[in-house]
């Protein structure tokens, strides 16, 4: 007791009493501010997730209400204009639904339904532009989207009453996740967004020509050919697609099962100490990429060799007949896009890139995922207009530097055949894709000749 008394006696001495004091006094003002910057951004954060979450019940409020009018729409001209704004108002509710801190099964599905209203209304009101009444099975399948935008709504305003009660905090649900709104939200938006699990099955399966028609996304790669092979197999392939001279060590970094084609992916170390990753399909044993990594110090090859010089290497590699499209030029790199030509028509979708070494002609890398998911011998004899004909399409003041046929991707995964017409108004370069069976303007390019490559846009 009598040392207690002594070490406060030194510290009121020393003033030592009066500092820790102020100490502690500016440790709890801080921890007073700090708490107070706390409830304010947790107060901004809430109200931001409201306010994301209110204008997403407002926008699926006006798809239902679009969906409603684009079913029973009689005019092309009226449809189009109904599907525009259904287009419109879904990308919007996908816009604010992404701002929101859920990552629960319920609203994956949600995005994956305003996804397909959104690139199923596009895909509808091209065929209104074009002055095309909607076929039954598109009428039909509108009104099952619209049947289940109702019990969207429906759930959402469920939830809406959960927030508006207290039930639901945006921040615990930020925290923690899944469980947090398992535990929150009430019976009601439970039941609701169970019902919705279990009704969305049954639209996800529409069949259109669009982003989200399951004949395409299930699809399987075309070009994949062979019987599926083992790891040591494709790390043969690997040594002999490199060259065991150049090889030093090759080691396994395993297998890509969620990726669309399955692969083996090894790691290179060559005799110069460089790396080199290659990935080989467990399927048919092909190279999906492959890169080869180097410092290129000078450029010497040019542009023209280096076409040819990417030509001849997948020639050699089991790709014939491909020819060189656009290219990009980095740090002594030209990265070339060969597309396959099939009897003279270019074939856009089954792309590969080639990087060659401008210092010495070196292959570099090389992907082949567009050539492996697309490539199949097509049916060139859709045309029906000729090349003529689909020229009274373009516009007069394009002066022609080449014309000729090409299948082109649309951004549905699908493809069309065109007229492909180059030329230049002024002195900006188009590519113009005229549809060979019907003479629609399907797609407009602009070359863009930089000092690193010509690319389109």
């Amino acid at each position: 007791m009598n040392k207690v008394k002594d070490w406060i006696s030194r510290l009121k001495k020393g003033h030592m009493l009066s500092v820790i004091g102020v100490f502690l006094l500016i440790i709890i003002a801080l921890g007073i501010i700090l708490y107070q910057k706390q409830r304010e951004a947790r107060q901004v954060s809430e109200n931001t997730y409201n306010m994301a979450f209110y204008e997403l019940v407002d926008y699926v409020s006006n798809v239902e209400t679009y969906l409603a009018k684009s079913v029973i729409s009689t005019t092309p001209e009226q449809g189009a204009e109904t599907l525009t704004n259904l287009w419109r108002e879904a990308n919007m509710a996908q816009t604010y639904l992404s701002r929101l801190p859920i990552e629960s099964q319920e609203l994956e599905n949600t995005q994956k339904f305003l996804n397909q209203v959104s690139d199923y209304s596009y895909a509808l009101s091209r065929k209104n532009i074009y002055d095309e009444s909607l076929a039954q099975q598109d009428l039909d399948n509108l009104e099952n989207l619209h049947n289940y935008s109702v019990e969207l709504q429906n759930t959402l305003n469920q939830l809406s009453e959960d927030i508006n009660n207290g039930r639901i905090t945006w921040g615990e649900l930020t925290k923690k996740g899944k469980v947090a709104f398992a535990q929150q939200v009430s019976t009601e938006s439970k039941d609701g967004f169970s019902n919705l699990e279990e009704n969305f099955h049954q639209y996800s399966g529409l069949i259109y020509d669009g982003a989200f028609s399951e004949h395409l996304t299930s699809a399987q790669p075309k070009g994949l050919t062979g019987e599926n092979i083992d790891e040591e197999k494709a790390k043969q392939i690997a040594i002999d697609f490199i060259g065991q001279d150049k090889i030093k060590e090759i080691s396994s970094l395993g297998v890509s099962e969620n990726a669309i084609i399955i692969s083996y992916t090894f790691s290179i170390q060559t005799n110069e100490n460089e790396n080199i990753n290659i990935s080989i399909s467990q399927k048919g044993g092909h190279v999906i990429y492959m890169n080869y990594d180097r410092e290129v110090t000078s450029e010497i090859i040019s542009q023209e060799q280096a076409d040819q010089i990417g030509k001849d290497f997948l020639t050699q590699k089991g790709f014939p007949n491909m020819k060189e499209t656009y290219y990009l030029t980095q740090s002594g790199i030209m990265t070339i896009n060969y597309a396959y030509n099939q009897n003279g028509v270019i074939m856009y979708p089954d792309l590969i890139k080639v990087k060659v070494a401008l210092d010495n002609g070196e292959i570099l890398g090389i992907e082949t995922t567009g050539y492996l998911n697309n490539h199949v011998e097509r049916d060139i004899s859709k045309v029906k207009i000729t090349k003529e004909q689909a020229k009274q399409t373009l516009n007069k003041k394009l002066n022609i530097e080449s014309e000729g046929l090409a299948y082109i991707p649309t951004e549905w995964k699908t493809e069309i055949l065109c007229y492909e017409f180059k030329g230049k108004v002024e002195d900006t370069e188009f590519l113009v894709y005229i549809n060979a069976e019907n003479g629609r303007e399907e797609d407009i390019l602009v070359i863009k000749d930089t000092p690193n490559g010509v690319l389109t846009m």
